[in-house]
């Protein structure tokens, strides 16, 4: 019964350490995520910004 004990305890142990890993991996996908979301927001803009220049013919494309 004793060793039953043990097992028990041991196991709670590992499974509070686990949720404690699990929780903070959750915060930093969270963080991660935005930060994701916030490259491809500004990189949306970045390539509008470069898409809305129309050539007029008097000026050299930026590959020349």
């Amino acid at each position: 019964m004793e060793k039953l004990e043990e097992k028990i305890a041991h196991l709670e142990r590992v499974v509070d350490d686990l949720s404690g890993v699990v929780a903070r991996q959750a915060e930093d996908i969270t963080v991660l995520k935005r930060r994701v979301e916030m490259l491809m927001q500004r990189e949306a803009e970045r390539e509008t910004d470069q898409g809305s220049h129309i050539f007029t013919g008097q000026e050299r494309p930026p590959h020349y």
